[in-house]
């Protein structure tokens, strides 16, 4: 390698080796590896060189290339090395110091509910489904006896994607979990005795609602169940959700298009708060003739009742909060008392 290469690496090695810091180290790099560098105009001069000299000549300029890159590294390697020392010293741990505890979690009080939820309708013989949160127009309405232009659809604001079904109508956010229904009634045979919780959207915010909210919807599908079965299963998960017999519980009749008859159950506390006042928990009836059609299956051999009912709304009458959006700010001063 010629005497000027030699001169250009140690040249190199004094400048990165006087460099006080990273910044200053990077400037002085520019000046031997940079688009303007000394080793990039070597480079260019290749071009004037005959083939065997072009050869012989761009060896030696790779290697000048690689030496100085291996001065830098090195450099670089110093300074990394010297600000991980300085880290060390300034971020000393006293071991001799008491350890400071973390902070224990706990489970959101409307998950509390939907756990509890699951616990009572087991015990009683109900299985639990789960499903999809963007439900085809089919499964979230038709199927429920809600055809389009239907005017029960007007009740419910919807948040519609611009994904498309197979009959070209958007994919939406589902309102309910009724959906998770008919999927589970069209994948089993009767007995059928299911609950599906789950988040749910409508386009609705206030005190007592929320764009996201959470349901649980029953269903149970025999050849030989009444009404007088669903007043008795509500009824006994009532008093084992808010753990009490001073419960006073009517059916009130309504219109659902999935139910027919329909009615919304109501409820009064003989103590506390609510004493005295009806609130309503839940609507519910039996499933309509058409419903138990797109379960695939005969509604002159089988009969069923439906309900459904807030997750939200009954864990705000469980705890005695008036205000739904509180669940969701993520105020640990009102979330951690439901975790004590």
């Amino acid at each position: 390698m010629s005497e000027s290469f030699d001169d250009l690496i140690a040249q190199a090695q004094q400048k990165f080796a006087q460099a006080p810091d990273l910044a200053t180290l990077e400037n002085e790099k520019a000046k031997f590896l940079g688009k303007k560098g000394a080793v990039t105009e070597l480079m260019k001069g290749l071009a004037q060189l005959e083939p065997e000299q072009k050869r012989q000549r761009g060896q030696q300029i790779n290697q000048v290339k690689k030496q100085i890159e291996e001065c830098l590294n090195q450099r670089r390697h110093e300074f990394a090395q010297a600000e991980l020392n300085q880290r060390l010293a300034a971020e000393t741990i006293d071991v001799s110091l008491p350890g400071r505890g973390r902070g224990m979690g706990g489970i959101h009080p409307v998950m509390q509910s939907w756990q509890r939820i699951e616990e009572i309708f087991r015990s009683i013989g109900f299985a639990v489904a789960d499903g999809p949160e963007i439900e085809t127009d089919w499964f979230n309405f038709t199927a429920l006896n809600n055809p389009l232009n239907h005017p029960a659809r007007s009740m419910q604001d919807t948040f519609y994607t611009e994904m498309q079904d197979d009959d070209q109508l958007p994919l939406l956010l589902r309102t309910h979990t009724s959906p998770m229904q008919v999927r589970y009634a069209q994948q089993h045979t009767p007995p059928i005795k299911v609950i599906a919780p789950g988040r749910t959207y409508r386009v609705d915010s206030d005190a007592t609602h929320s764009p996201m909210f959470h349901q649980v919807e029953g269903l149970w599908v025999a050849k030989d169940i009444s009404f007088a079965d669903l007043k008795g299963v509500y009824s006994l998960f009532l008093k084992a959700f808010f753990e009490t017999d001073d419960l006073q519980i009517r059916f009130r009749p309504s219109f659902f298009p999935f139910t027919e008859p329909s009615a919304e159950i109501d409820m009064m506390f003989s103590t506390g708060p609510n004493k005295g006042r009806w609130l309503e928990i839940s609507g519910s009836g039996q499933v309509h003739p058409t419903v138990i059609r797109n379960f695939g299956l005969d509604p002159e051999e089988y009969i069923g009742f439906a309900f459904g009912s807030g997750i939200e709304r009954l864990t705000m009458l469980r705890y005695g909060v008036n205000d739904l959006r509180q669940f969701y700010e993520g105020d640990l001063r009102f979330l951690q008392q439901f975790n004590r």
